[in-house]
């Protein structure tokens, strides 16, 4: 696979995102792709460049000296230029995937209609606040996801946040943290040295403390503990002309500081090893930041504890205990580096870090890339041929239940794909879609509605007609004018809606067949959140057969016991659905619900509406339990996907809830669910059951087996064996 890598961005200098492209064009010519580096600017320094120039698999081009771009200036390519001549070279050399950092420049490359799909741009120069999220920042980065096939974003606080203010970033958000390459042969000593060694690499910048820093050994000395300070770099930001003066006067004449000036990134690294603490403490307006530093975790590699500030992220990372966090001046770092003076804590700090660093390894990168690559382009299945792809029409009216399975056959490579999107139910162009009929092998008719009787209609002998039957259509009556006869498969998504399609359509036992909905375990496989096992969740409470009461009914049984315990419920409002709130018994009810809620002191305090959208895999992450109150169900997907986020499922014994969830997840009734959820959290067994809920789903629902299985059926037509696809059952 061949892949272009291009930061806004100048190797030059070193700094995180300069690191940035040479560790992400090795991570992928170590994942197996024929890796191109593209730099912005001339070289006039290798430090960068150097390690990569005799690495296999990888190709650096440089435009100034190859005059591939005339008009270019000194101070590099312009975002406008970067994605010409990025166009251009992929035009000669046909990229799978082309990685882009800097937001001006993913802005131009998502107007590149020929790079459309094969994006991949890592995310950070965007804003990181609610406040800095305005509506022209939405609707850029907007753009940059429609037109990318991953968003790489560095922590999972920062692909949170994108999906909370961004509903197309949902999906297609994915991690990837700092790449940490450090020689063989390098390795810091293990224990403190006296005078105590503090090293600093980076730029020097207001809001990087690094002026505050040169006052350390001066304030060391005053407490009795030796120092000096050892600076690597040769950045001084300029933005205010008298800070820049004093720092530099600070780097050139400060006792007990030694500056070393801009340094190859490998020998930065030596230097570092031989001190014995790292300095990454910056002012307390970066502790927001959703980035996590470089520096850090390169020093950590090397054996070296780090003074950080004390941040959320740093508590995951390091321990809430962890000795070296650092306060808001000079005197509470040097009180933090006293304690690093004594041997036993110092090893204590440097295990920490060197600990923390391991998963950031280029190994570690590589294996998420290959992953990644996986997703993104994945084979051509047995039995097809790519240059005569098996010709796909999807046909729906409403697709959103099917986007992923349609965004995996769109991009297996022995599929041509295209979609009939009808207006609504009924209305659709009906010159495309006899020519979408007369031209496919295959047709998938989400929901057996007039798109399946239409299809019906016009299948030739040699087509495959699929339909996909949900709840909504089977008590319709669109099954009963089907011509089952046409229909190569009528697919359900449990084994109780499948026997209960038989029975009512009265259709072949054969034709009905069981493929289950899909869960995105990748997707939702992210940490919980402190106290997630005390709150509760529900996902869409409309109409009233979701049964909100009976989930306030399990709340109001737990707050008893602990008032820990809250609701969360992310939905849009009954009032919402016209459907709903005009019918009297529905408004009835739900005035009746709230009006308990409102009234019950316990349970006022205790339940948050969130509103509906795509970042259910954010908002998971504070949830425990997934509760499913409902009087009936065609498979139910938040539990699922509770699960497979971490969560435990608490599923009602609605009918058919049997054939998707194993026995210990199901209830008799909301006070025996109560029961068990508060068994599970004061016996500590939480982990222990949140671990077999995701195993289970993981098992039976994961997209990748799921796909599987659809591919088999549109290609093979092989549908599955009952006992394959009934996951609960066999569970």
């Amino acid at each position: 696979m061949r892949a272009l890598v291009y930061g806004d961005v100048d190797l030059n200098i070193i700094d995180g995102s300069a690191i940035w492209a040479q560790s992400m064009t090795q991570g992928l010519a170590a994942a197996g792709c024929e890796a191109t580096l593209l730099l912005k600017a001339p070289v006039t320094t290798d430090r960068l460049i150097a390690p990569l120039a005799d690495a296999p698999g990888v190709t650096v081009r440089r435009p100034h000296e190859e005059g591939l771009v005339p008009e270019a200036g000194e101070r590099g390519l312009t975002p406008d230029q970067a994605v010409e001549l990025i166009t251009r070279l992929d035009a000669e050399h046909g990229y799978d995937l082309v990685v882009v950092r800097g937001s001006r420049l993913a802005v131009a490359a998502a107007q590149s209609e020929q790079l459309t799909g094969r994006l991949w741009t890592y995310l950070t120069d965007v804003p990181q606040s609610v406040a800095g999220m305005t509506a022209t920042a939405v609707s850029e980065i907007s753009d940059i996801a429609v037109a990318s096939r991953l968003l790489l974003c560095q922590t999972e606080e920062l692909r949170g946040f994108l999906e909370s203010s961004v509903p197309a970033a949902c999906g297609k958000s994915v991690l990837f943290p700092p790449v940490v390459v450090t020689p063989e042969d390098v390795e810091g000593t293990g224990e403190p040295h006296q005078p105590l060694k503090l090293v600093y690499t980076g730029k020097f910048a207001p809001r990087w403390n690094t002026l505050e820093m040169t006052e350390l050994p001066a304030a060391l000395a005053r407490r009795g503990v030796p120092a000096e300070l050892h600076m690597i770099g040769d950045k001084v930001h300029r933005d205010s002309p008298e800070w820049a003066r004093s720092m530099s006067r600070a780097l050139e004449s400060t006792d007990g500081l030694t500056w070393h000036g801009g340094k190859p990134r490998a020998e930065a690294l030596r230097l570092s090893a031989q001190c014995d603490v790292g300095l990454s403490w910056r002012a307390p307006e970066m502790d927001a930041s959703l980035e996590l530093s470089t520096k850090v975790l390169e020093l950590g590699a090397l054996g070296l504890p780090v003074v950080v500030n004390r941040t959320p992220m740093h508590e995951r990372l390091l321990g809430a205990d962890y000795p070296l966090f650092a306060g808001e001046d000079a005197d509470s770092v040097a009180d933090a580096l006293t304690l690093a003076a004594d041997p036993e804590l110092y090893g204590e700090a440097a295990e920490r870090c060197r600990a923390a660093a391991a998963d950031f390894s280029l190994e570690r990168a590589a294996e998420r890339l290959r992953g990644y690559l996986e997703l993104a382009c994945p084979q051509a299945p047995a039995g097809t041929d790519p240059q005569r792809p098996i010709k796909v029409v999807i046909a729906g009216h409403d697709l959103k239940f099917f986007t992923r399975l349609s965004e995996f056959l769109t991009s297996l490579p022995g599929l041509d794909v295209r979609v009939d999107q009808w207006e609504s139910l009924r209305n659709h162009d009906q010159y495309r879609s006899r020519e979408l009929a007369a031209w496919a092998d295959v047709v998938i008719c989400e929901w057996c509605g007039p798109n399946a009787l239409f299809y019906a209609e016009h299948k030739r002998a040699d087509q495959r007609l699929v339909v996909r039957l949900h709840r909504f259509e089977l008590y319709a009556e669109w099954p009963r004018k089907l011509d089952i006869d046409k229909v190569d498969a009528v697919v359900c998504v449990s084994p109780y809606y499948a026997s209960l399609t038989r029975e009512l359509a009265g259709w072949p036992a054969d034709k009905v067949v069981v493929l289950p909905n899909w869960v995105d375990v990748d997707q939702l496989d992210r940490p919980k959140l402190s106290g997630a096992e005390f709150t509760l969740g529900m996902v869409g409470i409309a109409p009233s057969r979701k049964r909100l009461d009976r989930g306030i009914e399990v709340l109001g049984a737990l707050r008893r016991r602990d008032p820990r315990y809250t609701l969360a419920v992310k939905t849009k409002q009954p009032w919402d659905y016209w459907w709903v709130w005009n019918r009297p018994e529905e408004r009835e009810y739900y005035e009746r619900t709230y009006r308990t809620i409102q009234r019950d002191p316990l349970l006022a305090e205790g339940v948050v509406f969130d509103p509906f959208g795509p970042d259910v895999a954010t908002w998971l992450r504070r949830v425990g339990f997934m509760l499913s109150t409902s009087d009936d169900e065609s498979f139910h997907l938040a539990p699922a996907e509770c699960a497979a986020s971490g969560g435990v499922p608490a599923v009602l014994t609605w009918p058919g809830a049997d054939t998707i969830y194993s026995g210990r997840w199901l209830h008799d009734s909301p006070a025996e669910m109560a029961e068990a959820i508060h068994a599970v959290v004061s016996e500590g067994r939480f982990d222990a059951a949140r671990m077999a809920a995701k195993a289970e789903i993981t098992q039976n629902y994961s997209l990748h087996r799921v796909c599987e299985m659809w591919t088999d059926l549109i290609v093979h037509g092989k549908v599955p064996a009952a006992e394959d696809s009934a996951g609960a059952a066999t569970a």
